[in-house]
C-alpha cells in the first residue's frame, strides 16, 4: 500500500473491518492507521495503556514545533450483541446512498475522512498544522484520551484548537451537556422479617435517598433551565438498584446508580454534597441508633465535563467558515471536547452523520455527509497553508 491514496469510503471499509467495542483491543486498528501514515511519510506517537492493550494515536502533518488545529476522533464502539442487524456489523455494506457498519456514524467517518486528506497534504506546505488524535474508550467514560490529554505539553505539543468529529450532521455545535455518574451502597443489618425492628432496612434507606434525588431532579427543571438543549434543562435519573436476598430477611444491603446529564451552567458538586448532607443528617442518625454499623457510600464513578466553547477563541468562526454556516447549536449527547478545554485547548465539535444513526442496529452513514466531512477538511487545508 507505499503511497497508496484511498478514498474516505475505502478508508472506511479498512476501519470497520476492525471490530473495536471498547471492551476489546483497538491495537489492530492503531497498528493500520500507524502504517498507512508512515507509508505517507507521517510519524506517529502512541500513549499506550500499561498492558499494551489499547493506544491513543497522534500525528502531526506539517511542521512538528508549533500548535496546530487537532483532528479528534476515538477509534472504539459499542456493541452489537443483542441487536438485529441485516448484514455482518464489521464489513461495509453500501445500499440507496448509505454506508452501513458499526462505527460507520458514530465515529469511524470522521477517522476515515482525517485519513484520506493525509496524502492531499502532505506533499504541500503547510504553515499551520494538523495533529491527529485518535483515541480509545470513549463510549466507556472518555476514559482513554485522558493520558493523551495529559502528554499535552509534554510529550505531545498541545494544539491551540481542536475539531471534535463527532456526528453533527456537519452543524457546528458550541455546547454539550456532560454526563456525571454516581454509585451508592447502603449498608443496613439483616433481620428476620417477623422481628423487622431489630434490622435496619437498607431498600428502604435507599428509597428515602432516591426520594431526595427525586425532589432534586424537579428542582434542576427550573434552577439549570437551557433552551439550547432538548430536553432544556439538566437531567436527573435513577439508572440501575440492586438490594435483598429473600422476602422473608430485612435487606442487608442496597446498590443503586444515578446519572446526571449537567448543563454547562450546573456544578455537579453542588448535587452530591447535598445528596450527602441529606444522608449524614436524615438517614444514618436513624440507622445507627439501631446498627452503629450501618453505612451509605456515595462514589463518583465517571464524570465526563459538560462543553461551552471558548467564545473568544478563534476555532468558532474558523469551522463556521469551514462549514459554510451562520450558526452554531447545543446538543444533549457527550464528546471529548470538554476533556481538550479543560487542558487549555480551545474545541468545537462538529463531524459527519445523524446521532439518531449511532449505537443502533443496521448503524449507517450517508454517503453524501462523509463527502461533505472530506470537503470541509480540504478547505482546512487549504486555510492551514497560509495561515
Amino acid at each position: 500500500m507505499s503511497g497508496e491514496v484511498l478514498s474516505s469510503q475505502d478508508l472506511l471499509a479498512r476501519l470497520v473491518g476492525f471490530d473495536t467495542t471498547s471492551h476489546k483491543s483497538n491495537m489492530s486498528l492503531i497498528a493500520f492507521v500507524e502504517d498507512y501514515l508512515t507509508r505517507h511519510g507521517v510519524s506517529s506517537t502512541l500513549v499506550q495503556t500499561n498492558d499494551g492493550a489499547k493506544a491513543s494515536l497522534f500525528a502531526t502533518l506539517g511542521p512538528s514545533d508549533t500548535s496546530g488545529i487537532a483532528l479528534s476522533g476515538h477509534t472504539d464502539v459499542v456493541p452489537v450483541k443483542g441487536q438485529d442487524w441485516a448484514s455482518d456489523p464489521f464489513t461495509l455494506c453500501k445500499a440507496e446512498g448509505r454506508l452501513y457498519g458499526r462505527g460507520a456514524c458514530d465515529m469511524k467517518g470522521f477517522l476515515a475522512s482525517v485519513l484520506a486528506l493525509v496524502p492531499k497534504v502532505t506533499t504541500k506546505s503547510l504553515t499551520t498544522p494538523l495533529h491527529i488524535v485518535f483515541s480509545y474508550d470513549e463510549e466507556t467514560g472518555c476514559t482513554g484520551v485522558r493520558p493523551m490529554l495529559a502528554e499535552f505539553g509534554h510529550q505531545l505539543i498541545r494544539p491551540r484548537g481542536a475539531i471534535i468529529g463527532e456526528p453533527t450532521s456537519m452543524r457546528v455545535v458550541d455546547a454539550h451537556k456532560g454526563p456525571v455518574r454516581w454509585q451508592v451502597d447502603v449498608k443496613g443489618r439483616p433481620a428476620h422479617s417477623s422481628m423487622a425492628h431489630l434490622g435496619v432496612n437498607a431498600i428502604t434507606t435507599a428509597g428515602t435517598l432516591i426520594g431526595e434525588l427525586s425532589r432534586i431532579e424537579q428542582e434542576l427543571k427550573s434552577t439549570h433551565a437551557n433552551e439550547r438543549f432538548e430536553p432544556g434543562y439538566a437531567t436527573l435519573q435513577v439508572t440501575e438498584i440492586q438490594g435483598g436476598n429473600a422476602s422473608n430477611i430485612v435487606p442487608e444491603a442496597c446498590s443503586f446508580g444515578f446519572d446526571v446529564r449537567a448543563t454547562p451552567e450546573l456544578d455537579p458538586d453542588e448535587i452530591e454534597a447535598r445528596l450527602r448532607a441529606f444522608a449524614e443528617d436524615t438517614c444514618l442518625p436513624e440507622m445507627k441508633s439501631v446498627a452503629p454499623e450501618s453505612e451509605i457510600r456515595i462514589e463518583r464513578v465517571n464524570d465526563v465535563p459538560a462543553f461551552a466553547a471558548d467564545q473568544t477563541s478563534d476555532i468558532i468562526p474558523l469551522v463556521l467558515k469551514l462549514a459554510e454556516q451562520n450558526d452554531t447549536f447545543a446538543v444533549s449527547y457527550a464528546t471529548e471536547a470538554g476533556l481538550f478545554q479543560e487542558v487549555g485547548v480551545a474545541s468545537v465539535v462538529c463531524g459527519p452523520g445523524d446521532i439518531a444513526q449511532a449505537h443502533t442496529a443496521n448503524e449507517w452513514l450517508a454517503e453524501d455527509q462523509l463527502a461533505a466531512c472530506d470537503r470541509f477538511l480540504e478547505r482546512l487545508a487549504v486555510w492551514a497553508r497560509s495561515n
